[in-house]
């Protein structure tokens, strides 16, 4: 898929033009900058694999001399580790998920932005210009970038029938061949599965969970770990897996899919009947920053239609912006509705987005688990 795109540099010009203004200002009642100076020269990212690739970095960087490094990290747990290290500062912009975001806010570890200087926020799908999980009593700690759901992804060739459950990867007839992510928000996955087939747990928000009700998901996943072949950290691993005929079966991402059947791999994915967890991701700029002008660049670039759609088909996830998915199906026939970019508001609230739990349950008790709870959780799990 990485040779299907061509660029051109007219919006990013566009984009430059009307945001490289040459003296930097601050709004006096809010201290957010109200117009974005020239680039710094650089800007250091920290995204998940496929965020960052040379598609729309290298126009990019021609177009504002912002030299562009990205690191990536294989959990939001990394990401946020990595923002603070040494202080913070050494990276601009991470594209912290739901379950990381509210942790940078509250850690100070991000500092609130303008979406005014994002002229392509104006078309965002509505949830996203003002979601719970990057905006804090009406102040934007980051611009909302790609959403979309955790999948099941499984060999065709050698899962047969075809899955529609959650519950193969609890299943001893694919031991040693099963993959899931390293990540404590995978307790999430098990406790939506657990909310469907033991309604006796009460479990009505993944990520809303009293001691019985995680208790509960981390003896289900106890039960799955004599099944796992790995635990993958990043996306390549699993990719690699499948390739290599190791796993069969696991939690994944659309992404993988996409890059596995680009190699010819006999894959699919599906989203089962008890549903999906997913995420919403968020470009945050970094508290103590050293390029604040190539970060704002950089998220107004990521915003504008043909980044979004070109980020959303290589990654198969879906475009915050409304206006990319007519660029979606130039570059791929039909992926606007494959990755339902034009689907109803409804679609989208189906999906339970990832987010940090907390002990506040939502529902005037404050006996939910937080997250601390939930790494050691994991820990316990994985043994």
């Amino acid at each position: 898929m990485r040779g299907r795109f061509k660029l051109t540099h007219v919006a990013l010009a566009a984009v430059t033009v009307a945001l490289a203004i040459p003296a930097a200002g601050a709004s006096k009642s809010t201290g957010l900058p109200t117009t974005i100076g020239p680039g710094e020269g650089s800007l250091s990212l920290v995204g998940w694999e496929g965020y960052a690739e040379d598609q729309w970095v290298k126009p990019f960087v021609k177009n504002t001399g912002c030299k562009v490094s990205r690191k990536y990290a294989g959990s939001s747990d990394e990401m946020v580790t990595l923002m603070r290290q040494g202080g913070g500062g050494q990276y601009d912009l991470v594209s912290a998920s739901g379950d990381a975001s509210l942790r940078l806010i509250y850690g100070k570890d991000v500092q609130a932005v303008n979406p005014a200087l994002i002229p392509d926020f104006k078309n965002f799908i509505g949830p996203l210009k003002s979601p719970p999980h990057n905006t804090i009593k009406g102040v934007h700690y980051g611009i909302s970038l790609q959403w979309g759901p955790n999948v099941l992804l499984y060999n065709t060739a050698k899962v047969k029938p075809a899955p529609t459950s959650w519950s193969v990867l609890y299943d001893a007839k694919y031991k040693g061949k099963i993959t899931v992510p390293d990540n404590p928000i995978q307790i999430a996955d098990a406790a939506l599965y657990l909310s469907k087939t033991n309604k006796a747990l009460g479990i009505t928000d993944p990520y809303e969970l009293n001691k019985a009700q995680l208790d509960a998901a981390v003896a289900l996943l106890k039960q799955q770990k004599p099944l796992v072949k790995k635990y993958w950290a990043l996306a390549s691993d699993q990719i690699d897996l499948f390739k290599n005929g190791d796993s069969t079966i696991g939690a994944s991402w659309p992404y993988q899919t996409n890059t596995l059947k680009a190699a010819k791999a006999t894959v699919a994915d599906l989203i089962p009947k008890e549903g999906a967890t997913g995420w919403a991701d968020t470009w945050m700029l970094s508290a103590k920053s050293k390029h604040p002008n190539c970060a704002y660049l950089w998220m107004a670039w990521v915003s504008t239609p043909l980044v979004q759609a070109q980020q959303a088909v290589y990654f198969g996830e879906t475009p915050a912006n409304t206006l990319a998915c007519k660029e979606m199906d130039k570059l791929a026939k039909g992926s606007c509705a494959q990755y339902h970019a034009n689907a109803p508001i409804s679609y989208f609230n189906q999906i339970k987005f990832w987010k940090t739990p907390v002990a506040d349950c939502g529902n005037g008790k404050k006996d939910c688990m937080d997250y601390t709870k939930w790494q050691q959780a994991w820990t316990q799990v994985k043994g």
